[in-house]
């Protein structure tokens, strides 16, 4: 199981943090450890490592072969990291990572730390369309992209259905499509269409 997910940059600061399992203390305190593990590596070292530090944040766990594990990349500024038990392959977390890169690539064309801070709206979409409870529910790309689109486009039409003032939407719906919009009633007078 996943049991976190965490993107931040090389100074510590978290960029995206969501836990699927509760935590003992505090978020960022969880967040500063997990830096702390994953900062002083070596760039030499495998991306994945045993956390028994993680023990007093996310409980012990009773089998010594069900640790807590660390799977990360880094990618130019910012670390991306999640938090697995031993139902997970290391392997299989690297390759989601890269999925959730890629998902994010193609949502904010080259993606960079500031998309993650002003969208971070979208971020969280991305990642609840590949991972819902800690479990894996999407890894096609192309499926994700299809799904951003649509909510996208869903976000788009709603908000020029519920703008009176919105270009082209009527802002009406289909009651009212005869009327017009007081934007659309001005832009008319102004331009004299539809004076007598």
């Amino acid at each position: 199981m996943i049991h976190a997910v965490l993107i931040f940059n090389t100074s510590g600061v978290s960029r995206l943090t969501k836990f699927y399992t509760p935590l003992h203390q505090s978020t960022q305190a969880v967040v500063q450890k997990i830096f702390s593990l994953v900062s002083t590596r070596p760039a030499g070292l495998c991306n994945f490592l045993d956390a028994p530090e993680l023990e007093e944040f996310l409980g012990i766990k009773g089998d010594t072969d069900e640790r807590w594990r660390v799977v990360y990349r880094s990618y130019a500024t910012l670390f991306f990291v999640f938090v697995v038990d031993g139902a997970e392959s290391e392997l299989g977390i690297l390759d989601l990572i890269q999925v959730l890169v890629e998902s994010l690539d193609r949502a904010f064309e080259n993606v960079c730390e500031l998309d993650l801070v002003f969208h971070f709206d979208e971020v969280h979409h991305i990642l609840a369309e590949i991972i819902q409870g800690g479990l894996v529910l999407e890894t096609n790309v192309e499926e994700i992209d299809l799904s951003v689109q649509e909510a996208a486009r869903a976000r788009k039409e709603s908000f020029a259905s519920s703008n009176p003032l919105s270009l082209g939407g009527g802002g009406l719906g289909p009651r009212g499509s005869n009327m017009k919009t007081p934007l659309g009633w001005l832009t008319g007078k102004l331009t004299g269409v539809g004076a007598r």
